[in-house]
């Protein structure tokens, strides 16, 4: 009878490696549920230049289907679309829910636009003609802390993004 307390008293407990084990697990399931709550830099820059690259090819087409132009700027830490009005003067577009007004996320930037090769100084804008034809190339360059994606779009229309400033791609854009 002695050995059968014996046996009971050491079954009730959990072992060391029992224990480290399961907090180990436990430590695994928090980093990745962590990882996937906040991306990293590169991943919310992608995210946002993939986000921005829709956006514009919408504009583009809106521009197309309804005949009005419709240009982008970015300004400081967001942008905004703009509608040309029938007087000719430009009016933020206001009664879209995809093309309102965006702030970027915070430290995130829009660090520079390259139409038909060419940086533009000054004011970041580009717009969109209603008419038919070939569409202007453009890079609009994103950044987030060391991250670096751009938005490219081809002289047929097409708009990507890309990892890097996207200098090389434009290379290929223009063969």
């Amino acid at each position: 009878m002695g050995s059968h307390r014996t046996a009971t008293a050491t079954s009730r407990g959990f072992t060391l490696i029992e224990l480290l084990v399961v907090l180990m697990i436990m430590g695994l399931v928090v980093g990745l549920a962590a990882a996937i709550v906040r991306p990293d830099d590169r991943g919310l820059l992608r995210v946002e230049a993939e986000r921005l690259a829709q956006l514009l090819d919408l504009a583009a087409a809106e521009s197309r289907l309804t005949g009005t132009p419709i240009a982008w700027t970015a300004e400081g830490p967001g942008y905004g679309f703009w509608r040309m009005t029938a007087d000719g003067d430009w009016s933020e577009v206001r009664d879209s829910d995809l093309l309102r007004a965006r702030t970027l996320p915070q430290g995130m930037t829009i660090t520079g636009l390259q139409v038909e090769n060419a940086p533009v100084r000054g004011v970041i804008r580009l717009q969109f003609a209603p008419y038919y034809g070939a569409a202007q190339s453009f890079t609009i360059t994103m950044s987030l802390g060391d991250a670096r994606y751009a938005v490219v779009a081809s002289p047929i229309g097409d708009v990507q993004v890309v990892a890097g400033d996207g200098a090389s791609n434009v290379k290929l854009v223009r063969q």
